[in-house]
């Protein structure tokens, strides 16, 4: 209960503002071969305690199987009818009523993306992107439901050129023609600029400029923080440093009360072999420390206390994505709702938002060096005070005889015994902590508990 109370805490209903609570989302995308039905999905959200979630599209079934569940929901109309909507009011009006009006308010829905990354990706249909977002914008309005949901459009992080230093930053300036309208509409409905911010993409075009930690998250001495030169504010991570260069390319264009939600963010748990940063540790602590950020309120150097709510990018691995395999592999949990990684969400202990069983287990690292793991089983054995008997020769867990089967009893003895706190889990670095029960394959006569 105490765990559900806490994630029940953290996506809490809020709206962005500086005196209200930010929140973290989730993107659910549907590139699956086999894609969970949509009241799976919402019993996995539900379970999780997640709040908020982005739709790619405003799937029927899915709207439906959301209605009364409380969940904010942002709905997306999809690239390849913009062109249409963006030249009629009536087509913009239909698609409001029968995408929106027709489950609200039974379905939380809060916003409408206008598309996704239209700029970069369809510049044919960019000359009537504000048209479409205005005629749908109208719609809600005539509907009367102009203040409960928010019209914006997914932009790519890519249009903002000169991005560090922050303060030097402007928006790629061929699309002011239409950026600058766009502001006004945001500006003049209280709406957000939604932006998609990918460090790991960052951190991989870099060419080694940019720090690992710095794409993480990670703690950094101060001599290591990147200052901005112009006003002095340090950056710690990469995510700041480009909301910013957002809030500074509007400024740029004299628009200075936009809020910025970021619609996309994540970290790949896989990739080929020329993407050796895509990894399930690297995706674990990216996330992780994003909610956190995200919850710890501080926002960004130029602007403290205004917090930037985001949805990570994504619930599920995709496995019908084109492109490389890190494509594939951006979910927090695969297609049957298993857990890639688990989450650690507060500084003094792990939080498994997305495990709600707590059915956690310590086990040996992949990879890990025998002769650290001999080490860490003999500590375990000794100092550690694991009764170890069951490993000796003609006991239950005497087979396999090897050092991993070994260390993992040993090491999830300890962790269960210590009330399977993080730093119980550690071991100099060979161990982990999984959802996955060592026992049922290692040990099938033996359930560790």
């Amino acid at each position: 209960m105490a765990l559900h109370f806490l994630l029940l805490l953290l996506f809490a209903v809020s709206v962005v503002a500086a005196d209200e609570e930010p929140f973290i989302g989730v993107n659910i995308g549907t590139d699956l071969s086999d894609m969970p039905h949509p009241t799976q999905v919402v019993a996995l959200l539900k379970a999780q305690q997640i709040r908020h979630v982005r739709l790619y599209d405003a799937d029927q079934a899915m709207l439906l199987a959301l209605a009364k569940t409380g969940i904010q929901v942002a709905v997306t109309v999809p690239n390849e009818e913009i062109l249409a909507i963006g030249q009629s009011n009536s087509t913009a009006a239909n698609w409001v009523s029968r995408n929106v009006v027709a489950h609200y308010p039974a379905t939380n829905i809060t916003a409408i993306c206008v598309g996704s990354e239209v700029l970069t990706t369809l510049p044919n249909a960019a000359k009537v992107l504000v048209s479409a977002i205005k005629y749908i914008h109208s719609a809600l309005v005539a509907s009367n439901l102009d203040r409960q949901v928010k019209v914006s459009t997914p932009l790519s992080s890519s249009i903002i050129l000169d991005s560090f230093p922050p303060s030097q930053a402007f928006f790629n300036r061929s699309l002011n023609p239409v950026l600058v309208p766009l502001l006004d509409f945001l500006q003049s409905t209280g709406s957000y600029l939604m932006l998609n911010i990918y460090p790991y993409y960052d951190y991989m075009q870099s060419n080694g400029v940019i720090p690992l930690d710095y794409a993480l998250f990670k703690s950094l001495p101060p001599n290591k923080e990147a200052v901005d030169s112009n006003t002095l504010l340090h950056y710690t991570n990469v995510f700041d440093a480009m909301v910013d260069a957002a809030y500074f390319a509007m400024a740029f264009l004299n628009y200075t009360n936009i809020p910025v939600v970021v619609t996309e963010s994540g970290w790949p748990s896989k990739g080929g072999s020329n993407e050796p940063d895509a990894t399930v540790d690297n995706a674990n602590t990216y996330n992780s420390n994003l909610i956190k950020h995200v919850f710890n309120k501080t926002g960004t150097p130029k602007h403290p206390g205004i917090d930037v709510s985001t949805y990570i990018y994504e619930l599920y691995n995709e496995d019908m994505k084109s492109g490389p395999l890190s494509e594939k592999n951006w979910g927090l949990f695969d297609a049957n709702g298993t857990p890639i990684y688990i989450l650690h969400l507060t500084e003094s202990g792990a939080v498994l938002a997305n495990d709600t069983s707590n059915n956690t287990f310590c086990i040996a690292k992949d990879g890990a060096d025998p002769k650290m793991l001999q080490a860490a089983l003999d500590w375990a054995c000794g100092p550690g005070k694991v009764e170890c008997s069951p490993l000796l020769q003609g006991q239950p867990c005497y087979e396999p005889d090897n050092v991993i089967a070994h260390a993992n009893y040993a090491f999830d003895t300890y962790y269960h015994k210590m009330g399977k706190t993080p730093d119980a889990c550690d071991f100099n670095g060979v161990a982990t902590i999984s959802t996955s029960d060592p026992s049922k394959f290692l040990f099938p006569n033996v359930m560790l508990d």
